[in-house]
C-alpha cells in the first residue's frame, strides 16, 4: 500500500485571467501522474451517467372518482373578471335611454325632452337628403362588406368620401376610418413609436389618451391650453436631451377640447413648432364643420395655412350626423397609415351608407354656410341667458358649442363636485324635460381637469330652447347651489 501513497506537489496548470496563473495540484497513484482536473471530469461524468440511468417519476395513473370530480368543480371559484360593482358604480351606469333619433328634441321614457347632450352641432340627425342618401346607398352596397379596406372592404363610395373631405379641407389626400373615436388612437401609434417623444396638453381626452399609450413614446404633458407651459416643456428637453434632434418628436392638441371647451390657440403652436422642429398632431372633431367662416376647422379660424399641420384628424359622427372618422394630410402621411394603422388595416371598412351621409352632409354645409351662423347665434344666445347664473360660471370658449359650465366654489374633490352637477342634471331632466349631461369619466380616464356639466349646443335648437335651457339652469342651480355661495 505504500506504493499506493499519494504525493500532492504543486502543478503547473495555467488558467489565463486577468492575467494571473493559478496553481493546480497534481496526484500520483500507483506511480501514474494524474491531473485534479482530470479527477473532476471523470467524477462529473460518473454523475451524470448515474442520472440518465435512472427512470424518471411516473405518478400512479387512477382516474378520478366521479365525487371527486364533482367535490372539485365546487371548490373550483373563478377569478372575477371585473372589480367589485359598488352601489356608486351601479347608480353611475344607471342612464336615461333615447327612444327616438338624438336630435335636438329626444324621447325618454315616453316623454319629448330638449336634448343638450349630442354633438349634433349643425343639426343634421335627421335631414332629409342625408337619410335619403342612406336609403340609396343601402339599396347599391347593403350595410356594407364585413372586410377590412386592404382586403375586400373597399366601394367606390369610400374613394368619393375620402377625396371630398381632401377637397374640402385643401389637403392633398385623406383616408377613412370605419369608428369615429379609434382614428385618434390608430393614427398616433402608427406615427409614433417607443423612444419617439410627445408633448401634449392635459386636457386631451380619452381616446387621445389611448393612442398616446399605445404608442409606447416618451410622453410629457403640459398645463392645459397654456402656451407658456407648452414652450417651456418644449425648451427644456431640447436643452437636456443632446440626442433630440435624431428623435422624432410631436406635439399633440385638440382643436377645441371637450373637456374644457377651449380652443386651443394655432397660430402660437405652429410657431413653437417651427422654432422647436416638431410636428404637430391635431384632433378636430369637435372643430371641424364648427370654426372657420366656412367649417373647416381650426387652421381656417386662425388663418393658418393647412400644409403647416402635419397631421389632422376628426371623427364624423358630431357635425356630419354619421359615424367613422378620418385623417388627412400629404399623400405620405395618408400611405402610411394604409399599411400600418391597426384600426385600418385590421377594422371592417366603414358601411358605405355612413360614407355616403358624410358627402351629403360635407355638401349641405358648403351650400348652406348660414348653418353655421345659426349655431353660433344659439351659442351667444346661451351665454347670454347663463351670465349670472348662481355658482357656475362658463369656462369655454365664446364660439365653442361644448358651453361648459364649472363651480365657482369646488367642494374639495372632484366626487364631491360631481354629485352637485349631477343633481341638478337629473333635477333638469325630471322638472323640465331638459336633458344635460355632466363631465363624467371612465376609470381609464387620466384628464385632470375640473368637472363640470356640458351643454352640446345645435343649430337645430330654436330659440325657445335655448332660453328654456337658460332658465332652468338658473332657477335648479341657485336651489342646489345657495350653500356654497
Amino acid at each position: 500500500m505504500a506504493s499506493a501513497i499519494m504525493n500532492m506537489t504543486s502543478g503547473a496548470w495555467d488558467w489565463v485571467s486577468g492575467g494571473l496563473t493559478v496553481p493546480f495540484a497534481r496526484a500520483v497513484v500507483f506511480g501514474v501522474h494524474i491531473d485534479g482536473h482530470f479527477v473532476i471530469e471523470v467524477l462529473l461524468v460518473v454523475v451524470i451517467l448515474f442520472l440518465l440511468s435512472r427512470n424518471s417519476y411516473n405518478p400512479p395513473k387512477k382516474p378520478l372518482t366521479e365525487k371527486e370530480i364533482d367535490d372539485l368543480c365546487d371548490e373550483w371559484v373563478p377569478k372575477s373578471l371585473h372589480p367589485p360593482i359598488t352601489k356608486e358604480m351601479e347608480e353611475q351606469i344607471q342612464s336615461p335611454i333615447l327612444e327616438s333619433a338624438a336630435g335636438p328634441h329626444t324621447v325618454i321614457d315616453g316623454k319629448e325632452v330638449v336634448n343638450f347632450v349630442s354633438a349634433n352641432y349643425l343639426g343634421l340627425i335627421g335631414h332629409e337628403k342625408i337619410i335619403d342618401s342612406c336609403i340609396g346607398a343601402l339599396e347599391k352596397f347593403g350595410v356594407g362588406s364585413c372586410g377590412p379596406r386592404g382586403f375586400y372592404g373597399t366601394v367606390d363610395v369610400h374613394l368619393d368620401c375620402e377625396a371630398k373631405i381632401a377637397k374640402f379641407l385643401g389637403t392633398p389626400d385623406s383616408i377613412l376610418y370605419s369608428y369615429g373615436i379609434s382614428t385618434i388612437f390608430s393614427a398616433i401609434p402608427a406615427f409614433c413609436k417607443k423612444g419617439d417623444i410627445i408633448v401634449a396638453d392635459e386636457g386631451v381626452h380619452w381616446g387621445v389618451q389611448t393612442g398616446i399609450q399605445l404608442s409606447r413614446s416618451n410622453v410629457v404633458y403640459f398645463k392645459h391650453n397654456d402656451m407658456d407651459s407648452l414652450e417651456s416643456t418644449l425648451e427644456k428637453y431640447i436643452r437636456e436631451n443632446s440626442r433630440a434632434e435624431k428623435i422624432r418628436r410631436y406635439i399633440v392638441v385638440e382643436a377645441l377640447y371637450q373637456n374644457s371647451g377651449q380652443i386651443a390657440p394655432l397660430d402660437v403652436i405652429v410657431k413653437l413648432k417651427e422654432k422647436y422642429r416638431f410636428r404637430v398632431m391635431l384632433e378636430e372633431s369637435n372643430s371641424f364643420g364648427v370654426l372657420g367662416a366656412s367649417g373647416r376647422g381650426l387652421s381656417e379660424h386662425y388663418g393658418v395655412p393647412i400644409e403647416k399641420i402635419d397631421i389632422i384628424t376628426a371623427g364624423m359622427g358630431h357635425a356630419l350626423a354619421t359615424d367613422g372618422g378620418f385623417c388627412t394630410g400629404s399623400v405620405r402621411v395618408v400611405d402610411h397609415q394604409r399599411l400600418s394603422s391597426a384600426g385600418y388595416v385590421f377594422s371592417a371598412s366603414l358601411p358605405p351608407y355612413l360614407a355616403s351621409a358624410a358627402i351629403t352632409a360635407l355638401d349641405h354645409l358648403e351650400g348652406n354656410p348660414n348653418v353655421i351662423t345659426k349655431l353660433r347665434s344659439n351659442i351667444a344666445l346661451l351665454w347670454n341667458g347663463l351670465s349670472d347664473i348662481v355658482g357656475l360660471s362658463i369656462s369655454s370658449n365664446t364660439l365653442s358649442p361644448i358651453v361648459y359650465l364649472k363651480l365657482k366654489k369646488s367642494t374639495g374633490s372632484f366626487k364631491g363636485d360631481m354629485q352637485l352637477l349631477d343633481d341638478i342634471a337629473q333635477r333638469a331632466l325630471k322638472e323640465d324635460s331638459l336633458l344635460i349631461g355632466t363631465s363624467k369619466k371612465s376609470t381609464l380616464d387620466k384628464c385632470g381637469l375640473p368637472a363640470g356639466i356640458r351643454l352640446f349646443v345645435s343649430a337645430g335648437h330654436s330659440e325657445s330652447d335655448i332660453q328654456k335651457a337658460a332658465e332652468s339652469l338658473k332657477r335648479i342651480a341657485a336651489s342646489v347651489l345657495s350653500d356654497l355661495n
